[in-house]
């Protein structure tokens, strides 16, 4: 794509005699949400792991497409928010600064109070993740990934095991924030068709390749046969609201 940010290109993970990803093609444009559908066990996760370096790759490369270098600064949100019971909520969202920079004390408590204060969690903010709430617990997460200011937020299934409607309310969240700091989404979820109410671009990840991607109403226009059995018979209602 001609507005592309991030290019990947060739990317390929093997576990052993198994083929997770195989020779990955995907464009990502500026401020952007793409989001990566799929069945389970596809590689998703392993797809995102690879982007942020968490995995190292066979093979491929993953750079801006502006220039040689590779991946911008990036955060990680994982499935079940990752925090750190034992530190308090400014402790959580404090730590990616104290351990990647070298910051003055006085500096970052200002940095990570002003944070919780653009993600209304000012409140919560000496107290630990067991005592706030689901919802918050989710912004806790945001503001410990926001705190570096990265150019890219990788998502790995951020609404796994919440009932629809704390599903949407964390789809709104990053919806907001997204349009709020301008950062880039590269989200995997297996919820559709909710997913396409705030991605731009849809990826399908089936048998190690990426065989779609395309805004949302192209897919629903006209997706391919084998995806077909793994959208919502209920898909096609949807195409009017998007």
């Amino acid at each position: 794509m001609s507005n592309a940010f991030l290019q990947i290109r060739n990317l390929s993970k093997r576990f052993g005699e198994q083929v997770v990803l195989d020779g990955i093609d995907l464009d990502i444009p500026l401020k952007s949400h793409t989001t990566v559908i799929g069945q389970s066990g596809t590689g998703k996760s392993v797809f995102l792991k690879c982007i942020s370096k968490l995995l190292v790759p066979e093979s491929g490369s993953i750079r801006l497409s502006d220039s040689s270098g590779e991946i911008p600064q990036c955060a990680y949100m994982f499935q079940q928010n990752a925090l750190f019971d034992s530190l308090t909520v400014f402790d959580n969202v404090a730590m990616p600064l104290r351990e990647k920079s070298r910051i003055s004390k006085s500096d970052l408590a200002e940095r990570v109070r002003e944070l919780l204060r653009q993600l209304d969690l000012e409140d919560a903010a000496s107290k630990y993740p067991a005592e706030i709430s689901g919802g918050m617990q989710k912004r806790v997460a945001l503001a410990r990934a926001l705190i570096t200011s990265p150019e890219i937020i990788l998502f790995d299934e951020p609404t796994t095991g919440l009932d629809p409607q704390r599903k949407f309310a964390v789809f709104d969240m990053i919806r907001n924030y997204r349009e709020r700091f301008g950062f880039t989404v590269i989200m995997v979820s297996h919820d559709v068709p909710e997913v396409f109410g705030i991605s731009d671009q849809i990826a399908w990840l089936d048998s190690g390749k990426i065989k779609f991607w395309g805004s949302p109403a192209t897919l629903l226009e006209s997706p391919p046969r084998d995806l077909e059995e793994f959208l919502d018979p209920k898909l096609s209602t949807e195409t009017s609201a998007l």
